[in-house]
């Protein structure tokens, strides 16, 4: 038997001694008077003298440490990432409370009603008077609750990630932070929240390969989301002039840390604005996020401090001359000759070209928060051409510590030119391209009623996170990451074997 094994089966007979004091092993509610983080945050700077008369709790938390002392013993319990000591003495809590105690294993969840004092050493304590058990654990806590740090155990088992790691549970309160000031923001301005499909008949509204799932009973294959941005827009042609959706997103792409095929956006549309509106709002919308999520609108990340007061401004050709690094660094004129890009990259036209050439060369160097705007039409076939030239859309994204964090585009709503640009997508698509748009005749139909001049964007919840966290992998903002299959765990198949067998000798 290995020593896991025997740990179970040493934790089942102690269920079975639990309850011969007369516990439950796996209690019922429990009406606690404080959490622990309101107690260190009431009475974390009280002198003892100021506890007094008695300030009386009952708090329930998971036992971290415990320290058996003869016939008394001290143990920190954690509730909410925050930890408050107590302290059990055999007078004080009976004969029964504190066999009990005596039976504790770290991990275990308990509930227990007294006072608060403080110890000869200071430190802010409970003088336990009444225990309660309600939860046993089966398994030991990782490396004796002085952290986790495998990072596959982290991500797999991201319960024991948050117990042992008390600034894990931070980044997603954070993360928790900025949806609600994202939505706060687009609602103070009028925007509806909805919701659109999840499987669609036709994938679009970016470039990505999809996941395909079945439908049985329609017996149709449909395709997870890549975006909802054509659905949005067809709530624009029906009225819904400023509608958001925070919504999760798929794509059949590869892992690393700024990818998770599931992922979250923040996608907003709104009517009679356009890209250069939006430049201002996303301004708006960041600079606010920052000083919800992280108090300053000045954050670290990767030993860089990143301000979101405000957002610089180029052109893409602009970007490709500014951030451009070595002896061959282009002119302006360079950038717009076609011969020139296509010199340096190997797309077949001169748009494809200037965009390979900003992502190979540009993309990592955008540290500070920067808006990058006029895309060429090739690479981007929702976007409404520039009028003083159609080689160029009015489309925008933003990008952050060398990672686009948003899209933004005054959108097209030309039925006929967006039925050329999904002919476009499908030339592509015959060329090789799997990313290239399909034609959606259902959309160029909603078009067809009228869609009103407009703006829309999409901002990664994820990527954003990462960075007003300080985190270096999107996994590490992401509860339940994507993950290869660890292979058998043989928990189950042991349990089995030890209910069948009956209690151990």
């Amino acid at each position: 038997m290995s020593l896991e094994d025997d740990l179970l089966k040493q934790r089942l007979a102690r269920v079975r001694e639990i309850e011969a004091l007369g516990y439950r092993a796996y209690g019922r509610r429990y009406d606690f008077t404080h959490t622990i983080p309101e107690i260190l945050g009431a009475y974390g700077s009280k002198t003892a003298e100021e506890l007094t008369p008695e300030v009386r709790v009952r708090v329930a938390g998971r036992m971290m440490t415990v320290r058996h002392m003869g016939k008394a013993g001290f143990a920190h319990l954690q509730q909410n990432g925050e930890r408050l000591q107590i302290y059990v003495k055999k007078d004080a809590v009976g004969e029964r409370d504190f066999q009990l105690f005596k039976m504790l294993d770290i991990g275990d969840i308990i509930g227990v009603e007294g006072y608060l004092f403080r110890t000869r050493t200071g430190e802010l304590s409970i003088h336990a008077e009444k225990l309660e058990f309600l939860s046993k654990t089966l398994l030991s806590m990782p490396e004796k609750w002085h952290g986790l740090e495998d990072v596959e155990t982290r991500y797999r088992q991201r319960y024991l990630d948050l117990i042992a790691n008390p600034e894990v549970r931070k980044v997603f309160i954070t993360r928790a932070r900025i949806i609600s000031s994202l939505r706060r923001q687009l609602e103070a301005r009028d925007f509806i929240e909805v919701e659109t499909p999840m499987m669609q008949p036709l994938y679009g509204g970016a470039a990505a390969r999809p996941f395909v799932t079945h439908h049985n009973t329609l017996d149709i294959d449909l395709y997870l989301r890549i975006a909802p941005e054509l659905y949005l827009k067809r709530l624009v042609v029906g009225g819904l002039e400023r509608v958001y959706e925070i919504n999760r997103n798929f794509r059949n792409e590869g892992l690393s840390t700024h990818h998770n095929p599931e992922f979250t956006m923040l996608e907003f549309y709104q009517a009679y604005t356009d890209y250069l509106g939006l430049m201002d709002f996303s301004e708006a919308l960041l600079k606010q996020a920052a000083l919800d999520a992280a108090g300053s609108t000045d954050v670290d990340f990767d030993g860089q401090r990143l301000d979101f007061s405000h957002l610089e401004r180029y052109t893409m050709r602009e970007a490709v001359v500014r951030f451009w690094e070595g002896e061959d660094r282009p002119a302006t004129e360079d950038v717009a000759s076609p011969e020139w890009l296509r010199s340096h990259s190997r797309k077949p036209t001169a748009g494809e070209a200037l965009t390979d050439i900003f992502e190979q060369r540009v993309e990592s160097k955008l540290i500070q928060p920067t808006i990058i705007y006029d895309y060429p039409v090739e690479t981007s076939p929702l976007s409404k051409t520039k009028p003083d030239d159609p080689a160029f859309v009015e489309r925008f994204e933003i990008y952050a510590a060398g990672m686009e964090i948003g899209n933004a585009y005054t959108e097209l709503n030309d039925p006929q030119e967006q039925r050329r640009r999904f002919d476009m997508q499908l030339a592509m698509r015959e060329r090789g391209d799997e990313e290239a748009h399909q034609m959606d005749e259902d959309y160029v139909r909603a078009l067809a009623y009228a869609m009103p001049p407009a703006g829309g964007e999409g901002i990664g919840i994820d990527r954003l996170t990462m960075i007003l966290t300080g985190s270096r992998s999107i996994r590490d903002v992401i509860l339940f990451p994507l993950l290869r299959p660890e292979g058998p765990i043989d928990l189950v198949r042991e349990m089995r074997e030890l209910d069948e067998g009956g209690a151990p000798a």
